[in-house]
């Protein structure tokens, strides 16, 4: 038996998966990053191996602690990954989204792959056949529209996300809820159709927190998997390690 963990520190939340061998084993919810809580979890699994993907100002005894009882891989620009980054300046490219591409990648090698991921931030990511990550965009998440029209305007609430609602508002709470969801659901089908115009069949990756409020609206196919981000790191942490 082989133990794995995946540690995925984002703007959101902290997280970890477990990996016993190539098999998901579970994914925890961190409550902070206090070194007790990892120690707990390493004394809990006793991992051969741990990653780290951050793109918060983790604090660095972490980074220390999973190295003392690990081996341990922080991902970043000078990673081994299963794809190259032909981009103007590829160590700007988020930890996060190297993660993704590396596990579009393994589970679909040899074919165009744009993967989206529903977080704090919307990204659009592809990478081609030949497994070149070259690029994609970055828009606003749900939680981030739903708080810039609360905190820029004098009367709209901070509201809660639902799939309780329909197309036509009829109050303020199904109009903000209409009007983020479904249009996101509507920027999500439009970009498809843009990258549909330059490369023909790809397979369309859907991830991320957020997943769960767009599945229902959206008109393209689409693979939804929630664990797509801990089985890229899963990837990149057997190369590297």
């Amino acid at each position: 038996m082989s133990i794995s963990i995946c540690f995925d520190f984002g703007n959101t939340r902290l997280k970890a998966a477990i990996f016993d061998d190539n098999e998901l084993a579970g994914v925890r919810i961190l409550e902070n990053w206090e070194t007790s809580t990892v120690q707990a979890l390493l004394e809990e699994w006793n991992p051969q191996k741990t990653i780290l993907s951050s793109v918060i100002h983790h604090p660095k005894e972490i980074e220390t602690l999973l190295a003392k009882n690990s081996q341990f891989h922080l991902l970043g620009p000078n990673s081994k990954i299963n794809f190259t980054t032909p981009v103007g300046k590829p160590a700007t490219i988020g930890a996060d989204r190297l993660a993704l591409v590396a596990g579009a990648v393994d589970i679909f090698p040899l074919q165009h792959n744009l993967i989206i991921s529903l977080g704090t931030c919307i990204t659009y990511n592809f990478v081609n056949k030949s497994h070149e990550f070259i690029g994609g965009s970055i828009s606003p998440g749900m939680q981030m529209r739903f708080k810039a029209m609360h905190e820029q305007t004098a009367l709209l609430p901070l509201i809660e996300a639902s799939n309780e609602f329909t197309l036509v508002g009829y109050d303020t709470k199904t109009n903000l809820l209409s009007g983020v969801i479904l249009g996101i659901s509507a920027e999500i089908d439009g970009i498809i159709d843009l990258y549909e115009q330059k490369y023909g069949n790809f397979n369309v990756l859907l991830t991320g927190g957020d997943i769960c409020y767009f599945v229902p609206h959206l008109k393209k196919r689409i693979f939804a998997d929630q664990n797509l981000i801990y089985k890229g790191l899963y990837a990149i942490c057997k190369k590297n390690n």
